[in-house]
């Protein structure tokens, strides 16, 4: 079981960015895979971005091109910087480990 805590939410204007942080409780190479969801009200929870332990990256298509999903393994931290910002992008965003150790999420808000 892994504890992940997130953080860097927030209020932003469109176009402006974020980076969200996930600090993990162990080692992060020894988690298969760390994830970023997000779900807004009345939807879904849906998959951002992804990476695995051997560094391989996937992204929704909704943010390919905007979101970035990295790690620093000195820090047990994954983050998720967050470019172009639009309104649809406000959602609560949660960190998820492995096979579905969750944060408490925190919250993007988009709007001018």
């Amino acid at each position: 079981q892994v504890q992940v805590v997130e953080s860097g939410g927030g209020l932003v204007q469109p176009g402006g960015s974020l980076r969200l942080s996930c600090a993990a409780s162990r080692n992060i190479f020894t988690i298969n895979a760390m994830a970023w969801y997000r779900q807004a009200p009345g939807k879904q929870r849906e998959m951002v971005a992804i990476i695995t332990s051997g560094g391989t990256t996937n992204y929704a298509d909704s943010v390919k091109g905007r979101f970035t999903i990295s790690r620093d393994p000195a820090k047990n931290t994954v983050y998720l910087q967050m470019n172009s910002l639009k309104p649809e992008d406000t959602a609560k965003y949660y960190c998820a480990a492995g096979a579905g150790d969750w944060g408490q999420g925190t919250q993007v808000t988009v709007s001018s």
